[in-house]
């Protein structure tokens, strides 16, 4: 497979990186000499400095034998054009940007149906909302994702010093906690374990479960001190993800106040918004968080432009009274160190942008991907087919290699926690945990074995 990325930022960078390591045939373009160079010199794929958007450029990439082209520059108006001049020159290529900005969003329809053609248009901000969302569904959750619209979830718990369940063997999980409980894999000193039901728990690890959402509650009565629904939410920051998660929380009706530094900025929130308490402020005032009752807040969410802003107040909010708080985070070389100094739960909308974009990219009949924190796993959501060879076998008898696990099976309306016994059906959606040195692997299995030709 060959792939174009227009765009070394983190984004771009990180996505080379984990395409080079499957052995694809990576070509990164950039304008910025330094991001260039850093992409030369640390990872394995041909570089071009030079303007994505440029026709010239991109037949310098070979854009007519490329089957992907993903423009993930900081420009929406860089990443269009570079769609359209792709569409013009290779039409058969398939075509990934990344766009931001909400004056686009009732135009998604429009840039697929029409020329530019782009196949996927992805927007980190509206896929890092929905992350804080499914995280005020689990409270306590320090990273949650769903599968089968909801019905599944993949949820990650820290387990504290002095819980009941330190030193616990996994094959005994289930009886303590008093329902069932599938462990699908365990982060501890950053890093990834594939669990087996020997292993027992550590305090300090962060325990992922895969669950039907309707029996998650004794996980979460287990791993969390008198769990409680989110009712009232104090958001810090007041640009484009601020004001989404605003509006997502109005309609789910809880009590929200909005911190926002720019008068300007505010008076717009105030006229966009209905019930959303707006005010004009620091967010890492303690004054102003003393007056605005933060000690009554169930969750503090800080998603400002700044990320040792986001990191101070979510520190601060925790000090000050406020039950939970959840980071916005751009940098990757920041994800491991939260949690040494107090911070659980992290949204990234890079991250998000990186899972939505390997959704798209993995070959068969992929419905999701969600990478672990640190980026050492993978969850890979599929559809068998009827072609597959793994259809009718014991999972205990099957093809999956070494250090991947399948963690679910949805059939029709039926979850299925499965055993070794359990049997993989046509149309199954199946849901696949795999080490990311493997997942090339299971991609050759999914292409092979599970799409049709």
């Amino acid at each position: 497979m060959k792939v174009i990325i227009v765009g070394a930022g983190e984004v771009g960078y990180h996505i080379a990186g984990r395409l080079a390591a499957e052995n694809k045939d990576v070509v990164v373009i950039d304008s910025n000499p330094g991001s260039v160079k850093r992409i030369t010199e640390n990872i394995d794929v041909e570089a071009i400095c030079g303007s994505g958007s440029s026709p010239e450029t991109l037949e310098a990439a070979n854009i007519k034998e490329a089957e992907i082209l993903l423009a993930v520059t900081d420009s929406d108006e860089t990443n269009l054009v570079a769609c359209l001049m792709a569409d013009m020159i290779s039409p058969s290529t398939k075509k990934l940007a990344r766009i931001r900005q909400g004056d686009f969003d009732r135009y998604h329809d429009m840039f697929r149906e029409q020329s530019p053609h782009i196949d996927t248009i992805i927007n980190p901000e509206i896929e890092v909302v929905k992350t804080i969302e499914q995280l005020l569904s689990v409270p306590g959750a320090a990273d949650v994702s769903e599968f089968a619209e909801g019905r599944m979830k993949f949820a990650g718990f820290y387990l504290h010093a002095g819980n009941p369940l330190e030193g616990i063997r996994l094959e005994d999980l289930s009886e303590k906690i008093g329902g069932p409980a599938l462990v699908a894999a365990i982060i501890r000193d950053q890093e990834l374990i594939v669990p087996m039901g020997r292993h027992r728990l550590n305090s300090g690890d962060l325990v992922y479960f895969i669950s039907e959402t309707k029996n998650l509650s004794p996980i979460l009565a287990a791993f969390t001190e008198k769990p409680k629904p989110i009712k009232s939410v104090m958001i810090i920051g007041g640009g484009r993800i601020g004001l989404r998660l605003a509006k997502k929380l109005e309609d789910r009706s809880m009590h929200t106040k909005l911190i926002e530094r720019s008068q300007t900025r505010a008076k717009n929130l105030a006229d966009r918004l209905n019930r959303t308490t707006i005010i004009c402020g620091d967010g890492s005032d303690q004054r102003l968080l003393v007056e605005e009752n933060i000690r009554e807040m169930d969750m503090v969410i800080t998603v400002t432009n700044d990320e040792e802003t986001n990191i101070l107040v979510s520190l601060m909010a925790r000090r000050m009274g406020a039950q939970k708080a959840i980071t916005r985070l751009d940098k990757f070389s920041y994800l491991s160190l939260m949690p040494v100094i107090g911070i659980e739960q992290v949204v990234s909308p890079r991250l998000s942008a990186i899972n939505t974009i390997l959704q798209h990219i993995r070959r068969g009949k992929v419905l999701s991907v969600r990478t672990l924190t640190g980026e050492q796993g993978e969850v890979i959501e599929v559809e068998a087919l009827e072609t597959s060879e793994i259809i009718g076998k014991p999972l205990h008898k099957n093809i999956f290699p070494k250090g991947s696990l399948v963690i679910g099976i949805i059939r029709n309306d039926e979850v299925i926690i499965p055993s070794g016994d359990s049997v993989i059906e046509v149309g199954d959606r199946v849901v696949i945990f795999a080490r990311r040195q493997i997942v090339a692997k299971i991609e050759e299995i999914l292409t092979v074995k599970l799409e049709f030709f």
